[in-house]
């Protein structure tokens, strides 16, 4: 199995400290780099080419956005995960606009940043759930409803948009991944969605990241 290359980059020595230690202790992810200012962080970032990014978006030195939109432009293949006290929908709006492929607040970082980490590794976007409805809610009367789901294919399917893997949802449910993926497959048949970001603008429709699983 390939470890996830990851870097880091906090203007806080004790914050950066606390998500190193917590990623490393994960056989599947390695911190290739960790740095307290964004000019520092742009060129270890260029010179190791991580497969993602952490990224805060008030990090002294320079404006976490236009780093954000800097390393999007020169390393375009590193996924870019926001890290950041902000709950503005503006910042999200910024960061969404420079080109970031995750955005999650330091207080969820503790339960959900390795998620959040495997999710952007894996070409998908992330938000974090305390934030996911406001940005994402669609005008009303847009999408299917939920009520021709069963019980199974809607717990599949918000457990998918909150940003668990086929695998980890597999071990939450107690069934099979083989299970897990059909019914994820159902769900999205039924309702006619394709892609992440409309999974998760349903599931925020559907109020399921005001009560996760």
């Amino acid at each position: 199995m390939t470890a996830i290359r990851v870097a880091l980059a906090d203007d806080h020595p004790i914050v950066l400290t606390g998500i190193k230690a917590l990623i490393e202790t994960e056989p599947d992810i390695t911190v290739v780099s960790a740095s307290t200012s964004g000019l520092s962080a742009a060129a270890e970032i260029a010179a190791t080419i991580p497969d993602v990014a952490v990224v805060d978006i008030s990090i002294g030195d320079m404006d976490g956005i236009e780093l954000i939109r800097r390393l999007k432009a020169e390393v375009p293949s590193v996924r870019l995960l926001a890290l950041t006290v902000h709950e503005d929908q503006s910042y999200l709006q910024q960061a969404l606009l420079a080109g970031v492929d995750g955005y999650l607040l330091k207080r969820s970082a503790a339960e959900d940043l390795v998620r959040a980490v495997r999710t952007v590794a894996r070409q998908e976007m992330y938000l974090d759930p305390a934030i996911a409805a406001k940005a994402v809610a669609p005008p009303p009367g847009r999408l299917p409803n939920a009520d021709i789901l069963s019980e199974r294919e809607t717990s599949v399917l918000r457990l998918l948009a909150q940003g668990f893997t086929t695998k980890e949802i597999a071990e939450r449910l107690l069934i099979s991944i083989k299970t897990v993926e059909t019914y994820k497959v159902r769900a999205a048949e039924k309702l006619n969605l394709r892609t992440r970001v409309q999974i998760i603008r349903f599931a925020a429709a559907q109020g399921w990241f005001e009560a996760p699983l």
